[in-house]
């Protein structure tokens, strides 16, 4: 009786759940695919388990190294700008009142040499015109010493955006539309010259990773390490001054070609990760993954998988219990 029941329990199940071929049964796997275990699910049952597809795309990925810096706080550099700006106010004053006297000294000139004036009021104007003249040249100096400190703390990007015309620029650091960052490479590494943006993140996870945009490089350094340091802007509303920053940079070297994937088409079991690949309309492999790179789209896989393949994105883990399942074998019950 018992055996009657697990009989019939085996044709139903057969019937109603997806079908995993053996290897050495007969399929219609496609010509090319490697030999193994073979899921068969009809598209009604797909669609009931919910399970999407997409297709790869090729992508080309270059290798990155990790850096670390810190968000920082441009209050130092906004108050070298007020510094400035206050500095020119007042050797504009200063100008103004030099050109004043000097105009005040002709005349008193031309009065005494018509004898209509003193040699003593010409010499008293005199004096008041030198004195307004080494104030004018004294507020001059202090406007160019506030320009190279500010170059010598900030380098000539940041400090052109804070002395000139470009001032407005840091306006979306006061309204934290932006955050200004420094990153400090390894003593081994520098910036390749073509790269202007790079990838940080608070936690060190490269999947969360934001961008950032290159400002210039910077004249000293934030950290304890040794290496180069630049300035970079970024976005990342999440980022709060004083934060530390893990930075993903690319190396200089040309890029692999392979394709991206999303997070959710990539499993792990048994400290393997691997995807399931849809090789006919009704049919399912799973593929191992041996190399992939976290990237913010999800991973870059370089080879195992081909453009134009089609991988499962969501309802892959019921695949893989399916699979499982019908690779316990049925014990006999007497």
């Amino acid at each position: 009786m018992k055996k009657q029941l697990l009989a019939y329990y085996l044709i139903l199940n057969f019937c109603l759940t997806p079908r995993v071929i053996a290897n050495d049964e007969k399929d219609e796997t496609p010509q090319g695919v490697s030999k193994q275990l073979t899921i068969k699910l009809d598209t009604e049952i797909q669609k009931s388990s919910g399970i999407e597809t997409i297709t790869l795309k090729p992508s080309r990925h270059s290798s990155e190294f990790i850096a670390h810096g810190k968000a920082l706080n441009p209050q130092s550099l906004l108050a070298l700008r007020n510094r400035y700006l206050l500095a020119l106010t007042e050797q504009h004053s200063a100008k103004a009142r030099f050109k004043q006297t000097e105009q005040n000294f002709n005349r008193q000139q031309d009065l005494y040499l018509n004898g209509a004036s003193s040699k003593r009021n010409l010499q008293e104007q005199e004096a008041q015109r030198a004195a307004h003249k080494a104030q004018a040249e004294a507020t001059d100096f202090q406007g160019k010493a506030l320009i190279d400190e500010t170059r010598l703390l900030w380098g000539k990007e940041l400090s052109d955006w804070a002395l000139s015309s470009q001032s407005n620029r840091l306006n979306a650091f006061l309204t934290n539309q932006k955050k200004l960052i420094q990153i400090t490479l390894p003593t081994n590494k520098h910036l390749p010259e073509t790269v202007k943006t790079i990838f940080i993140e608070t936690s060190g996870n490269r999947s969360k990773a934001y961008k950032a945009n290159f400002i210039s490089a910077a004249t000293q350094t934030e950290t304890l390490a040794q290496g180069e340091s630049y300035y970079f802007q970024t976005e990342d509303k999440k980022i709060l001054t004083g934060m530390n920053l893990t930075a993903w940079i690319p190396e200089q070297v040309e890029q692999k070609d392979g394709v991206t994937i999303p997070k959710s088409a990539l499993l792990w079991h048994l400290d393997q990760a691997f995807v399931y690949v849809q090789i006919t309309e009704d049919r399912f492999i799973r593929r191992t993954i041996e190399t992939y790179t976290p990237i913010p789209e999800g991973y870059f896989v370089p080879y195992g998988l081909e453009p134009d393949e089609h991988i499962v994105t969501q309802g892959a883990q019921m695949l893989l219990s399916e699979e499982l399942k019908n690779q316990i074998p049925v014990e006999d019950d007497d």
